[in-house]
């Protein structure tokens, strides 16, 4: 098939440093399982229907499962990230991820948060929380369900903030204390006031325009079908699925 996509050799040596060591037995050739990998995220398959070009789907399955345990796609993300990254200028933003019907049951186990999946006027749905960089790549995500405010996202994503000079946010981000929690970190926000406002917020609205490169990254990130809609029931494998997406889109 002429349309399989394969990682490059250079590709390659950038994700090397974040793989996990081999113990015992060789790994299977590792670039052929991860484009294998990308090609069935990417189009929204189903593993058994992999083409055999990547070898057996069990294998694609197998080193998916277990390295998004380990949380290694995410490291991918976060280490290239952090080493091409433009924060002087940083944007916030949330966006919905359609949840498919055999991932959006809502019982939860005991002792487990859930599958971050909630119910609102779209239906079943896991809202997606990022940071990105002044060019629009991301930084750093958090999940959680659809209902859940930006409030929730902001507050947990406040900590891994890089430092910046400027925050570009949305209305739905105008709160007193977000604007204190980001001064104190010596960041200044561009975020404009609610309307129910009695005063009216002052911001730079030349630099707020560049906010739409965050929206442009949730659509790019929706390209990919097994993140613009979510099949997974596990929330540490639809997690997965987004850092690598992020990876091969904007930092490879």
């Amino acid at each position: 098939m002429s349309d399989l996509f394969w990682l490059t050799n250079e590709q390659m040596e950038r994700l090397r440093p974040f793989f996990p060591k081999s113990h015992g037995r060789p790994r299977v050739d590792d670039r052929r399982v991860l484009s294998g990998i990308v090609f069935v995220n990417r189009n929204g398959l189903r593993w058994r229907d992999a083409p055999g070009e990547y070898g057996p789907h069990k294998t694609l399955y197998n080193r998916w499962k277990r390295w998004g345990e380990a949380g290694v796609f995410t490291r991918m993300m976060e280490g290239l990230a952090a080493a091409g990254a433009e924060p002087q200028t940083v944007m916030i933003d949330a966006t919905y991820l359609k949840a498919h019907r055999t991932a959006s049951s809502l019982r939860v186990k005991k002792g487990n948060l859930g599958r971050l999946i909630g119910r609102t006027k779209g239906g079943m749905n896991t809202k997606l929380h990022a940071i990105a960089d002044a060019n629009g790549r991301p930084l750093s995500f958090f999940m959680t369900a659809g209902q859940v405010s930006d409030y929730t996202g902001a507050a947990a994503l406040l900590d891994d903030m890089p430092k910046a000079q400027w925050l570009l946010g949305d209305r739905g981000y105008d709160a007193d204390w977000f604007r204190d929690a980001l001064q104190a970190k010596g960041i200044q926000p561009c975020i404009p006031g609610r309307r129910s406002r009695n005063e009216p917020i002052r911001y730079d609205k030349r630099r707020y325009r560049r906010r739409s490169r965050i929206e442009i990254m949730f659509g790019r990130l929706k390209d990919w079908r097994r993140v613009a809609t979510r099949y997974d029931r596990c929330p540490t494998a639809f997690f997965s699925a987004i850092a690598l997406a992020a990876t091969v889109i904007f930092w490879l």
